[in-house]
């Protein structure tokens, strides 16, 4: 039987006017329906190229094809003329970006987005597709779907947003499912869902998924088959049991043996605390009718205490809306709280304005996305240097220069390339401009907000053992956000249990990893666990 998809010698080539770059190499893979490819690498390796091939969303003239084929249900797609690609993209063929707050408009709100695939191949009624839209968002585990109906792309949580995407690519009912990075924003019970809801699809809709991941875990819940490329090749193919349990090419097993490891070291129990919460309230209100009256609130923290030392990391895990981001947000005070907030002594849970700019430099944040976080227009050692031109207008060129060659020669970059833009740099090498940012400033504190969601899991291993280098060098205090418990279990001293809001547990990392008290946990924890399971007849390596 012929596949539904297939790749034959495809090579893509991006000119500029100083240089030509192969990014895929005579790559050739196969998808039948109902059958699940993952493609696995590196970033930079070619994947997410390979996969905006076949849907021709590459930007001509400045990439092609000098050879290749791609056929969709016997069709080439190389060449079709706009009506075939229009016909087919987004309706036969869907797309889960990697990065669902680039690729959201941030002024569209969820029902006028997922409309928009619908009203584009489908002839639905105003109710009929409203109806359809709420069913998606259940789908896709967004139980008040009505409720989020006119919510706006910035007023989700990263998990929700990713959410809202595979939505939109399910909402047509296609053929195939790219998923780029599917699962990467979500928490690992949501994650469990989204990868159940996936092979339900293509149970009763025969959808056929190429997949692109660098969680090997969900690849081995999800995919028959896996094509693993490095430097725009494939260098190894085959079933997933038999490539897991015996890899044959060098980059397989590194892949395979590629995952943060260790534990931070041991921090001082006598150390003195540097921030702390009492009783700390974010509740954002519900308006309603004409006057836009206040008829409920959302309990995004809901009287959380906490304390971190110098030297020490807090993990703070929960599920997509837990309250994680907004906890983090508050105590650097940049959301408007309730309670009370001290840092090194200092009350600052009342103070605001240009009281509040001395201790800036002394908290900072590390955001999930990093390319939504850096300015494209700047470049990386404006970005980096941007801290030191507001707390430190005085200082001379010259020294101010020398202080952005640290921080990048700290976090592994090589300083001559600071005058590049973000753009110019994989997801890993971003988040390291992201880190150096913040350390520039030699802060006490910083939050990392999922600083290693987007990252492959080798890069994910060389941000962890960064980040344990440098607090141990600075003494440096981390409120560290994830979902992902192995990055946790790295990177944690002790961890907070969060659940709408709330405290569920607290304790040290490895009382709470090892012995979970608390139900919630322990869901958590065998979410995590299942995922990382590898399929029948995989051995570690």
């Amino acid at each position: 039987m012929t596949a539904l998809l297939e790749v034959q010698d495809l090579s893509v080539t991006f000119r500029t006017p100083l240089a030509s770059v192969e990014a895929v190499k005579r790559v050739s893979f196969t998808l039948d329906r109902g059958k699940t490819l993952a493609l696995v690498g590196e970033s930079g390796s070619g994947k997410s190229v390979t996969a905006l091939s076949v849907l021709q969303l590459l930007p001509y003239p400045v990439a092609s094809h000098p050879s290749g084929s791609v056929r969709f249900d016997g069709r080439e797609l190389i060449g079709a003329s706009p009506e075939t690609l229009m016909a087919i993209r987004g309706n036969r063929i869907s797309m889960v970006f990697q990065e669902p707050m680039t690729s959201l408009n941030p002024l569209h709100t969820v029902e006028r987005q997922i409309g928009e695939t619908l009203a584009l191949h489908k002839r639905l009624t105003a109710a009929a597709a409203r109806a359809r839209i709420v069913e998606l968002l259940q789908l896709v585990g967004i139980n008040d779907g009505e409720r989020r109906l006119g919510a706006f792309p910035h007023q989700l949580s990263g998990g929700q947003r990713q959410r809202v995407m595979i939505a939109m690519a399910l909402a047509n009912d296609p053929d195939i499912l790219i998923a780029d990075e599917p699962t990467t924003a979500l928490d690992v019970t949501i994650q469990a869902q989204i990868l159940a809801l996936i092979k339900d699809l293509q149970q009763r809709l025969g959808l056929a998924v190429l997949l692109i991941s660098h969680d090997l875990g969900v690849v081995a819940k999800v995919a028959e088959r896996i094509a693993v490329m490095n430097q725009g090749e494939i260098v190894e193919q085959g079933l997933v049991a038999e490539i897991f349990a015996r890899p044959t090419h060098p980059y397989t097993r590194h892949l395979l043996a590629s995952e943060p490891r260790g534990a931070p070291a041991p921090a001082d129990p006598a150390a003195p605390i540097l921030i702390s919460s009492d009783r700390l309230k974010v509740w954002f209100p519900i308006k309603s009718g004409v006057f836009r009256r206040t008829v409920d609130h959302i309990k995004a923290v809901d009287g959380i205490s906490i304390e971190v030392r110098v030297g020490e990391t807090l993990g703070v895990v929960g599920e997509s809306g837990s309250g994680k981001s907004t906890l983090g947000l508050a105590l650097l005070r940049l959301l408007k709280a309730e309670g009370g907030i001290r840092f090194d002594g200092r009350e600052i849970g009342g103070i605001g304005g240009w009281r509040l700019r001395p201790l800036r430099r002394q908290m900072q944040i590390v955001f999930q996305d990093p390319f939504g976080s850096l300015s494209p227009r700047m470049s990386i050692g404006e970005i980096v240097g941007e801290g030191l031109e507001v707390h430190e207008p005085g200082v001379a060129e010259a020294e101010r220069e020398a202080q952005i060659v640290a921080a990048l020669t700290e976090v592994g970059l090589d300083p001559a390339t600071r005058g590049r833009y973000p753009h110019e740099f994989s997801g890993g090498q971003r988040q390291r401009v992201a880190i150096a940012r913040a350390l520039v400033l030699k802060p006490r504190l910083i939050i990392l907000d999922e600083p290693t969601s987007a990252l492959d899991r080798s890069v994910q291993a060389q941000i962890v053992d960064l980040l344990r280098g440098l607090q141990r060098r600075h003494g440096l205090a981390y409120l560290f956000i994830s979902h992902d418990l192995k990055v946790v279990r790295a990177m944690s001293h002790r961890i907070l249990v969060l659940r709408d809001g709330r405290r569920v547990e607290e304790g040290p990392a490895d009382a709470i990893l090892t012995a979970p008290q608390h139900p919630y946990t322990q869901a958590l924890l065998a979410a995590a666990f299942d995922l990382e399971a590898a399929p029948a007849g995989v051995v570690s390596t």
